[in-house]
């Protein structure tokens, strides 16, 4: 054990110190992304699999539950990001320690609060759905697909860590591996449960579970085992630690959770003026940016272990270039996909709702060519916001991502109001291009405080 953890120190210091910042980003990015890929993909064939064997209601009842999902994996989130960072600064300044006492310690809390959060989400679910101004089969589906994931939160929360804890041991294929076989494993089991069992949007929601249980446990084996540098040890928790871990996972918390009330009130305005037709063509639109969203996450989010590393170990300069190639990939990706969403509206459509009417074509034309405006910008405060994160600067960036999910979105709400149903598709073009104002200016100063840092 003692000589295999050694080895594992000695492959990991290699990794991030040793190897030259376009191959380490080539190294990390490209399974990074791809595991978000297969993520991603696995959400769009959701999203097919319940729109083409369900209908529009069921498909419709999906995306309204969906933000509320997406708050009961939050969690996992706060602490699995929050925890990463630093970790990786400890292992790179050889503190192994403190980065086993942080691991252990954000494990047990990923539990503890997923099954605080999944308990208050089973029993809100459905006056949630009402407040919404859902009724009959739509409300009924949305609380249904919204209790399986609250009920199985404790466990599935867990997943959406064990992704970070891999990259951070130097386990980036194994990490691949893991996203590739939950994207297999959830496409099976969800068909398999609603094309043969006839359980509806229980199926739908089910088969994802079982898919992130079987994940999370098959990740977690290795650590228990004490096969790579990070083990479980007798937890020390201090309310510095716990204040640290919140801290630094706050930015990927406030994306989720800000953004999500964001969601709502945006899906609330869409049901009011356009019926469930648009609350569909959200849905359609949400999961074409499905395909992208992720890319971008996993670009970022798979280098940062390398840039925390490299900052525990006083590298700046690989830090600086690492972000580099982080932004020019991103940019790439983001472009491509509002180049796509704007030339092919119809085809997307057709991906999701088996069968649309005329006027949901109409409508669904009008917001995909409007909505792609945004991803010709939009990379640039989610690298801007992940660079922060990364660099253990976490107010700035829960204060970016404040601004970026939440502030500017609402506020373009309101302004954009007259406009009808195209201010709603036009509102995240709109709050993008607020967004990336202010990242601009951050980056500008970040520049600045770097270069003082490295003389």
């Amino acid at each position: 054990m003692a000589e295999e953890a050694t080895n594992n120190e000695e492959e990991l210091r290699e990794l991030y110190l040793g190897t030259a910042p376009t191959r380490l980003f080539i190294t990390a990015a490209i399974p990074g992304a791809i595991s978000m890929l297969a993520s991603a993909l696995y959400d769009v064939l959701d999203g097919v699999i319940v729109g083409q064997l369900l209908g529009s209601t069921a498909f419709a009842a999906v995306n309204l539950a969906m933000p509320f999902v997406i708050l009961v994996f939050a969690v996992g989130d706060l602490i699995g990001v929050g925890s990463s960072v630093p970790i990786a600064i400890a292992l790179g300044a050889g503190d192994d320690d403190r980065a086993n006492n942080v691991f252990t310690c954000a494990v047990l809390g990923i539990f503890l609060l997923g099954a605080v959060l999944g308990g208050a989400f089973w029993m809100l679910a459905p006056p949630i759905m009402h407040a919404l101004g859902a009724t009959g089969a739509l409300a009924d589906d949305a609380a249904i697909f919204l209790r399986v994931y609250a009920a199985t939160a404790p466990v599935t929360s867990l997943m959406f860590a064990v992704d970070n804890f891999l990259r951070i041991c130097g386990k980036i294929r194994g990490s691949l591996c893991l996203n590739v076989f939950m994207a297999v494993l959830g496409a099976i089991v969800e068909y398999s449960l609603v094309r043969y069992a006839g359980l509806g949007v229980f199926g739908a929601a089910l088969g994802y579970s079982i898919a992130l249980i079987v994940s999370a446990l098959v990740g977690m084996v290795p650590f228990l085992f004490g096969r790579y540098q990070l083990r479980f040890v007798r937890p020390h928790i201090t309310w510095e630690l716990s204040r640290e871990i919140c801290s630094a996972g706050m930015p990927a918390f406030l994306n989720n959770v800000a953004g999500r009330v964001t969601s709502v009130l945006l899906i609330a305005a869409l049901l009011a003026q356009g019926g469930e037709d648009a609350v569909a063509v959200y849905g359609a639109l949400m999961y074409a940016s499905d395909v992208v969203f992720p890319l971008l996450y996993g670009t970022c989010d798979s280098l940062q272990p390398a840039v925390g590393y490299n900052l525990g170990a006083k590298r700046t300069d690989r830090v600086v270039k690492l972000e580099k190639r982080v932004f020019a990939a991103c940019a790439a990706i983001s472009v491509s996909l509002a180049v796509i969403m704007f030339a092919f509206p119809r085809e997307l459509t057709l991906m999701f709702i088996a069968n649309p009417s005329d006027s949901i074509l109409s409508l669904a034309g009008s917001a995909f060519r409007l909505f792609s405006i945004a991803y010709f910008l939009r990379w640039l405060p989610m690298c801007t916001q992940a660079f922060y994160t990364a660099i253990e600067r976490p107010k700035p960036a829960s204060a970016f991502s404040l601004f970026s999910v939440l502030v500017a979105p609402l506020a373009t709400l309101v302004l954009l109001d007259p406009l009808g149903l195209d201010g709603l598709w036009l509102n995240l073009p709109v709050a993008t291009l607020a967004s990336t104002a202010v990242a601009i200016v951050m980056l500008v100063r970040l520049r600045r405080e770097l270069r003082g840092e490295a003389r």
